[in-house]
């Protein structure tokens, strides 16, 4: 089964708890703090994999979280760090933030990774708060949590060469003549369901992957058919191929069939158009075939090359390979966008906001403030005054001031309540 779209929700680890230790043994002189520091949570990763042509294993595994640090020891003893949780994905693949649009990430070879969220670092003990003007704190941290993500992953196939035109024009047949590839063949039209890679072997040395992309209709661009499903697949080529059948068998223009194919791509995206293009007259070996192709050829001029073949005989198929070799070599690469970071860029965000709730009680909200509070351990005291000290260190006494609030009044933090002493 052909998947080339999945929405899905990934999580990195939770960060491990430090802990508030002492060494108290019998011939250590000077025991002092030793709570140790809690592991980094796993990041998620996509690595892309060359074999792979479908999403369906993703499509499986729509929530992707990985494991969360250890916490930290006694003795000084840090928390064990997360295993990062990989997963394979098609060379291709490209990832998107599903609630921004914007694009994260696109792998285009063979192992490359592509980051998706990070885990959460991993709190400090208390052995690593000693200064020595507190040599014995009883302070530290919780881990962080990982960060959390809806993402839109889409697939565009990799190929050098991509087959185009109506259905049941002899695409498939021709793949399958050319390839090793072995595509659903019938006599009727949208037998292909999925696009299907093959690799055509040119001499030797030689090679290049040519694309059977399922057929177009008139209204591709605009949803007809089932093109709009796999136009995308056609960016990335880098020669199209466009297969016209010059059957005689039916009364149609091959002209015609031409030109709102070509008119199709242009809607979908101008750019293809530009890059090379080559004509297979396709079933040669049938009824009024070579009629059917002079005529085509008055009407075409003299912008394309036309290659006659007949996957049937074998008639041609060399020469159409081979000069599709040669565009392949002539011709780059094309990227779908600029090319992007390997990373998630991280928004702009306000650390704090000061609302009044329906109760009339001053509230505190915002990311920044919310990885601070999650990263305090409130059932110490010390952490308590750690944390008040950082909110005067962050502007929020005054800023709480300025906005109304005075001494005496309860401020909530998250499911916390404070009393504001000024």
């Amino acid at each position: 089964m052909f998947k080339d779209e999945v929405k899905i929700k990934v999580k990195g680890g939770k960060g491990g708890d430090g802990i508030v230790a002492f060494r108290r043994e019998k011939y250590v002189e000077f025991g002092g703090p030793a709570g140790g520091s809690g592991g980094n949570g796993g990041n998620v990763y996509f690595q892309a994999e060359e074999g792979m042509s479908t999403l369906l294993d993703l499509s499986f595994n729509r929530h992707m979280y990985a494991k969360d640090g250890t916490a930290g020891l006694n003795k000084s003893q840090h928390g064990k760090n997360a295993e990062h949780l990989y997963f394979k994905v098609p060379v291709g693949t490209i990832v998107y933030d599903d609630q921004t649009g914007e694009m994260i990430g696109d792998l285009t070879v063979h192992g490359q990774t592509l980051l998706l969220v990070k885990g959460g670092k991993g709190g400090r003990g208390n052995e690593a708060f000693a200064t020595h003007k507190n040599p014995a704190p009883e302070i530290c941290e919780k881990g962080d949590l990982g960060e959390s993500k809806e993402l839109r992953v889409e697939l565009k196939i990799l190929a050098d060469v991509g087959l185009v035109g109506y259905p049941s024009v002899g695409k498939s047949t021709l793949i399958s003549r050319v390839s090793k590839a072995k595509p659903k063949i019938a006599e009727y039209h949208f037998t292909t369901l999925e696009p299907n890679l093959g690799l055509v072997y040119v001499g030797q040395n030689k090679s290049f992957v040519m694309a059977d992309l399922p057929g177009l209709i008139e209204g591709a661009s605009l949803g007809a058919g089932l093109g709009i499903q796999f136009l995308k697949h056609i960016e990335r080529c880098r020669v199209i191929i466009h297969v016209v059948e010059m059957d005689g068998l039916v009364e149609k223009d091959p002209y015609e069939d031409f030109v709102k194919i070509n008119k199709e791509l242009e809607s979908y995206n101008y750019d293809l158009l530009k890059r090379p293009m080559i004509i297979a007259a396709s079933k040669m070996d049938l009824p009024n075939a070579w009629q059917n192709l002079e005529t085509f050829k008055e009407k075409l001029g003299s912008d394309y090359e036309v290659f006659p073949i007949s996957s049937v005989t074998g008639q041609g198929l060399n020469e159409l390979v081979y000069r599709a070799m040669d565009l392949v070599e002539k011709t780059p690469k094309f990227e779908i966008e600029a090319i992007h970071k390997n990373y998630i860029k991280q928004k702009e965000e306000d650390f704090f906001t000061i609302n009044v709730g329906e109760d009339g009680v001053y509230e505190l909200t915002g990311e920044g403030l919310y990885r601070l509070f999650a990263r305090t351990d409130f059932t110490k005291e010390e952490n308590v005054k750690r944390f008040s000290r950082q909110l005067r260190s962050y502007g929020v006494d005054e800023a709480l001031r300025n906005a109304g609030v005075k001494n005496g009044d309860t401020v909530r933090v998250f499911e916390f309540e404070f009393e504001f002493i000024d």
